[in-house]
């Protein structure tokens, strides 16, 4: 058995057996999109979150409470360590002097929205960067709804 000695060599770009004349790394198809990712119809502008401010969430609304647990547990992973649990803005980072500046969400002047929440998930907004690479379409609208129970919770 002297191959489970000697590596076989294989080079990583090189020509497939199966596709003859084409690479193994293969461009994706023409008009595709990714797994569990949806094209998002917005700019990254002002304007563009603007119009996203009508945008509803398309989530299934029987499915609130299902929703709203993974929004939660989606936001203590990603949101929570700056906007705090209750989105107060008081997290741990800002509490510690990391980052300073962090909203909270029952600031009149932010007048935030679903669609506004989603559109900061999808493209970042001042310091704080896009999580379209760390959370899918469905996760992203769960942690918006979740984002407007907080800001409800906020105001009463």
């Amino acid at each position: 058995m002297p191959d489970m000695y000697e590596p076989v060599g294989y080079e990583t770009y090189g020509e497939a057996d199966f596709l003859p004349n084409q690479s193994e790394a293969l461009v994706p198809p023409a008009n595709t999109i990714n797994r569990g990712w949806l094209p998002y119809g917005f700019e990254n502008t002002p304007e563009g979150k603007e119009l996203a401010r009508l945008n509803a969430s398309p989530l299934d609304s029987i499915a609130v409470e299902e929703n709203l647990a993974k929004g939660k547990e989606m936001y203590d992973i990603y949101c929570a360590i700056c906007h705090g649990a209750n989105g107060n803005g008081q997290g741990t980072l800002v509490k510690r002097e990391k980052i300073l500046g962090v909203p909270s969400y029952d600031d009149v002047g932010r007048n935030i929205a679903v669609g506004t929440t989603y559109h900061t998930l999808q493209y970042g907004l001042n310091s704080m960067g896009s999580y379209a690479s760390q959370m899918d379409t469905k996760e992203m609208w769960q942690v918006s709804e979740y984002v407007m129970k907080l800001k409800e919770d906020l105001t009463k």
